[in-house]
């Protein structure tokens, strides 16, 4: 690894969760909650019950015109996504105790697919600062991804998708995304956790909630019933607390380093460098956050599909695991 490539880890690591941003081990596996209560963090980032089904779709592949009711609003060149049959995303089953299960990646041996996570980052306190003119949204990566025709996980704060309710309707209604939870606050689910506010354990289920609510109210469809935790920060009593939403939990083994980043190409690298079959990438959609992810995405895509890759969506890589051997 260079050094720049260095830096930019610590970077990722650091500076994802200074703004709420969200790798971990190679199998699908539940949480053990008979384990000691330590923090399993993987890595920082940057009210009802789940959701109903998201729509799915194949991935990477074209279409004459998106489906009925899909939004391709953002980009007038934007790739309509394929037609799409509604149908229950799949979820793993709880854990010992019925605790949250946690999915992290396919297991080994897996074919030439990987999945793109975005987290599209704010938390409750940040209003200030989007009124000050900063933007948490990147409506330049979303056009790309769509011209692109790459299919795509969004993990989505209740907070961003009040700020931006038409994107949100927008990416919730277009068959090439589906739209994930990554809390209402991006506050921490356990603690300490690179210096976030801490949710009460009481509180948790209902945080998680009231961002499904969030995404209800702007119009968004796609919703699938998987969350990520803020700063990928964790503990048995949090797998314990989320387990009445019903929802999976969803890391990554992939840390794309794009928090804070001046250097698309080094984020590129570091993607491209880290991704196997069965992969599951951590980057972010948020302007002032993570300013060269575009720029990484349009080297990214090409250098993976020339190397046979895929690109899917977490529900999908969730859909066609195979058991770890």
């Amino acid at each position: 690894m260079t050094i720049s490539a260095r830096k930019l880890t610590a970077l990722g690591l650091l500076g994802a969760v200074l703004v709420g941003c969200g790798g971990a081990a190679d199998t699908a596996a539940p949480g053990r909650p008979g384990s000691p209560s330590a923090i399993r963090s993987t890595s920082p980032t940057a009210t009802g019950s789940p959701p109903p089904s998201a729509g799915a779709s194949t991935a990477d592949s074209p279409s004459p015109r998106p489906s009925a009711g899909a939004s391709t609003a953002g980009s007038p060149s934007a790739a309509p996504g394929p037609a799409t049959v509604r149908e229950a995303p799949p979820t793993l089953a709880p854990g010992p105790g019925g605790v949250t299960p946690v999915f992290t990646r396919r297991a080994h041996g897996a074919e030439k697919v990987v999945a793109l996570t975005f987290d599209a980052d704010m938390t409750a306190d940040q209003g200030p600062r989007a009124a000050g003119g900063e933007r948490f949204d990147n409506p330049q990566l979303i056009a790309t991804l769509r011209r692109l025709g790459v299919d795509a996980t969004v993990f989505m704060t209740g907070r961003w998708a009040e700020e931006y309710p038409d994107q949100a309707r927008s990416l919730g209604n277009d068959p090439r995304f589906e739209i994930a939870n990554h809390s209402y606050s991006h506050y921490s689910f356990a603690s300490p956790c690179y210096g976030l506010p801490a949710v009460a354990r009481d509180a948790m289920a209902a945080d998680v909630r009231r961002a499904f609510a969030a995404f209800r109210k702007a119009g968004a469809r796609n919703v699938v019933p998987y969350f990520r935790f803020p700063g990928g920060c964790y503990d048995d009593d949090a797998l314990r607390a989320l387990a009445p939403t019903k929802v999976t939990a969803v890391q990554w083994d992939v840390v794309s380093g794009d928090a804070f980043a001046t250097d698309g190409d080094a984020v590129a690298q570091q993607v491209l460098d880290g991704v196997k079959p069965g992969s599951l990438v951590v980057m972010h959609c948020t302007r002032s956050a993570a300013p060269v992810t575009e720029q990484a995405i349009r080297r990214i895509v090409p250098e993976l599909r020339a190397k046979g890759y895929r690109f899917v969506k977490v529900s999908e890589l969730m859909r066609r695991r195979t058991p770890a051997g």
